[in-house]
């Protein structure tokens, strides 16, 4: 990255146009497409005091003649840290559209609430890019990035469009909106300080030596703090009610990638109890792609789940006490596992550029209870099939399912193998809840 000085600073400051010019050349060669007007064009609005850089705060400064001005060194700051984001364009988290989502309010500036912004712009006719060249003025870029860059539409039956970007960038924004929220919360409580300590006329700053007025808190953010497991054993029942959980959560950094501020707090469905705080993109990522309850589809995302972040993701599922304790995944999870791993020998391929690529989209069913012997039965799909075949590649009783999980999980997760068993059976649930009324039994379930 250029260290050369930019034209338009002094003292360490730089206009906001001159800023704009080193954002843009600074992250020219990231991965993640940055936009031109990052400190003057909407979103960013310099008299709040900050313009967000991807997860970077930088404040602005207003000299005696008006004009706005940032600093240098914490505009290269931002830029380095983009220089350390990877992308996986193939990863993508869907961000639109859904029903009921929330319009943005009007006015001058309002906070980033980059969903709702996004699902304002997807729902114009036409979708984003029209919308864009209609009003130069509506937000050309969020916290810096343009995400229109990475914008993938996709398009279900014909009729139905979906919005998706990748991951990273999806964590980039939240993390941004997180910033965000923090600096605010930091600008009250200095606020409140002020207001019991000094009198009203003494409330506004005095300028600086050489006729500076500096907006906002010098560092307001907060840094997230790591999970360590304060809340394994906990139902999520009984915390999910609790006042002030979601601001609980919200302190805390994702307990998967480590990186993100966590917006909920997983828990495990089949046995009730709390997991770990996660961010939205991982929460969304671990989520089994349900066709019908007892149906899913064995997305992309499981070769993440189980090939590349395997001790993560494994690690992070056994943070449930049944899980953990039978040495085993949930049942969708389970099922996936089955289809995606051990069933992998089984799928065929077809000719293709550079070689030969798995046929069609695995799926997989359950019916039966996995609470009585024998009962419940693993069936792997393969759909969509080049040549026009539905098949099925196995049948695996559910039992035979858990042993072979706990003979890979041995193999490749050792630490987490090591850490269940059957000697922590205390205090769990008899039978796992009641989610999917099992038709072929004597009144069981599913789950």
């Amino acid at each position: 990255m250029s260290e050369r000085v930019m034209p338009g600073c002094s003292d360490g400051l730089m206009t906001l146009g001159a800023a704009d010019a080193l954002w843009v050349a600074l992250t020219a060669d990231s991965a993640v497409p940055t936009a031109s007007g990052a400190f003057t064009r909407s979103p960013a609005h310099a008299p709040v005091g900050y313009v967000l850089l991807g997860a970077h705060a930088v404040a602005t400064v207003r000299a005696a003649d008006g004009r706005w001005s940032v600093a240098e060194a914490e505009v290269r700051r931002a830029a380095a840290e983009l220089h350390a984001v990877g992308m996986d364009r193939q990863d993508l988290v869907r961000v639109g559209p859904f029903r009921g989502a929330p319009r943005q309010e009007g006015g001058e500036w309002s906070p980033l609430r980059w969903r709702g912004r996004v699902a304002e712009e997807l729902q114009e006719p036409g979708g984003p890019e029209p919308a864009a060249r209609r009003d130069v003025g509506r937000p050309s870029h969020l916290a810096g990035i343009d995400w229109r860059q990475t914008l993938v539409e996709r398009t279900h039956a014909g009729t139905q469009r979906t919005w998706w970007l990748p991951r990273a960038v999806v964590r980039l924004l939240d993390a941004a909106e997180h910033t965000e929220t923090q600096w605010a919360h930091a600008v009250r409580t200095r606020r409140a300080s002020a207001a019991a300590t000094e009198p009203a006329s003494r409330l506004r700053q005095p300028p600086d030596a050489d006729g500076r007025h500096t907006t906002g808190p010098e560092q307001p953010t907060t840094a997230l703090r790591p999970y360590d497991a304060e809340l394994e054993g906990r139902l999520y029942s009984v915390l999910s009610r609790r006042p002030g959980t979601s601001r609980q959560v919200a302190g805390w950094a994702c307990a998967v990638c480590r990186t993100a501020p966590a917006a909920v707090l997983d828990h495990c469905h089949e046995h009730g109890y709390v997991r770990a705080p996660l961010c939205q993109s991982c929460n969304t990522q671990e989520r089994p792609d349900h066709l019908y309850s007892n149906d899913i589809r064995v997305a992309n995302r499981y070769s993440r789940l189980f090939d590349t972040d395997t001790d993560a993701w494994l690690g992070h599922w056994h943070r449930c006490p049944g899980c953990r304790a039978r040495t085993t995944l949930p049942l969708p999870h389970l099922a996936a596992w089955t289809a995606h791993t051990a069933c992998r020998s089984l799928r065929p391929t077809h000719p293709a550029a550079g070689g030969r690529k798995p046929c069609g989209v695995l799926r997989v069913s359950w019916t039966g209870s996995q609470n009585t012997p024998r009962s419940c039965l693993l069936t792997v799909t393969v759909d969509f099939c080049p040549s026009g075949e539905h098949r099925v590649l196995a049948q695996v009783p559910y039992r035979e399912a858990v042993e072979r999980f706990r003979a890979w999980l041995a193999e490749t997760a050792p630490a987490v193998a090591a850490a269940a068993g059957p000697d922590r059976l205390d205090d769990l649930p008899a039978q796992s809840r009641p989610v999917i009324a099992d038709t072929a039994g004597e009144g069981l379930s599913l789950f």
